[in-house]
């Protein structure tokens, strides 16, 4: 028998886990964007709300026993989990309020919050010591680039004047510059086999395609459309491989075995 380092996938996260870094990734861009705009769109906020809700709907799926979903809240000065859900808690409050008051200042408030939010979530994969693919520290970056992506271009699609458009360009570069140093930091971890494909997508689709398609969009504004469903697409494709096919743990290694005495 031959011992070392055996990397294997895990498997206490599914797609439903993935659905929470897709689904409430995008929300919380989404609400971090409504900011941009000069006259919020209050079914922006509530599509945001939705998609952060379901995300977390979707991870409480992966509970055996539901009840104690509570016990989330129980360790925040350890857990990244129960950050992110004090995060998403008090981002429901506020932007409740921002819809009932009609105020900018408490959206904004919402807004940082959904900034708190999506931090928390990278940071979860960074705790992850045991798997090279989520532990590099460039994860973190990547992750907050991603959901402002996948929000600004989900709020392009609702309403794509100008600013809408400046910033979802230049969240587009900087997820490209972010893919990039997550890339290099994945060579030297020897984990990039399972994100080439994903990643080349990112690359072409998700970033080369948009950015192409809102230079068009000062003639066609369609165009502002199909840029902000491309680079959203692409992005909750490379979270959804990341975390259920690009979650090799690093195994583990015996450098010295415990030999039996005889006697």
């Amino acid at each position: 028998m031959s011992y070392g380092p055996r990397p294997w996938q895990q498997t206490n996260w599914d797609w439903r886990a993935a659905a929470n870094f897709m689904l409430g990734g995008t929300g919380a861009g989404l609400m971090i964007a409504a900011v941009f705009v000069q006259n919020p769109l209050p079914h922006a906020v509530l599509a945001a709300m939705l998609l952060i809700g379901g995300g977390l709907g979707t991870v409480w799926l992966e509970i055996g026993r539901k009840l104690r979903a509570i016990h989330v809240f129980f360790n925040p000065q350890t857990s990244w989990m129960t950050r992110e859900s004090f995060a998403a808690l008090l981002l429901f409050v506020l932007s409740s309020i921002a819809l009932f008051l009609d105020s900018r200042q408490v959206l904004v408030a919402a807004a940082l919050a959904a900034l708190a939010f999506v931090y928390c979530q990278a940071r979860i994969l960074r705790a992850a010591k045991g798997i090279p693919a989520w532990r590099a520290p460039q994860v973190v970056a990547l992750v907050m680039a991603t959901a402002l992506v996948e929000g600004s271009g989900l709020l392009m699609v609702m309403n794509p004047d100008l600013l809408v458009i400046s910033l979802f360009t230049a969240a587009v570069i900087a997820r490209a510059v972010a893919w990039s140093a997550y890339w290099t930091a994945l060579k030297q971890a020897g984990s990039r086999t399972a994100l080439e494909t994903a990643g080349k997508a990112l690359v072409q689709i998700g970033t080369i395609a948009p950015l192409a398609l809102v230079l068009g969009a000062y003639f066609l504004p369609q165009a502002a459309a199909l840029a902000g469903i491309a680079a959203l697409l692409t992005g909750w494709r490379l979270k959804y491989v990341l975390v259920t096919r690009a979650a090799l743990n690093q195994g583990f290694a015996l450098p010295q075995l415990p030999v039996r005495g005889t006697r």
